[in-house]
């Protein structure tokens, strides 16, 4: 399995503007002030959701990650460790 995440040196801008084009393609309600995914409530963190579920629903293609160079795909679920810090 894979994951898209957002490069953490893409400046704020960028990460606005995957996360604009993402949830214009795929249901971000998730991470919607009140619900599940909101928290932490960061840009990057955002952008990561917003660009993973679009990666996903797009049927994990490499290029479905690319965002103008600031998608890496992740083989490490980026979940993990904050529901770790969530459960301490």
């Amino acid at each position: 399995r894979t994951w898209c995440i957002a490069n953490p040196l893409t400046n704020i801008s960028a990460l606005l503007g995957n996360l604009d084009f993402a949830c214009s393609h795929v249901d971000c309600q998730l991470i919607q002030q009140g619900c599940s995914c909101f928290y932490p409530n960061t840009p990057i963190h955002h952008a990561s959701f917003a660009m993973n579920l679009y990666f996903q629903v797009m049927g994990r293609h490499s290029s479905h990650c690319d965002f103008r160079g600031s998608g890496l795909i992740s083989s490490t679920d980026p979940s993990k460790p904050l529901k770790l810090l969530l459960n301490n």
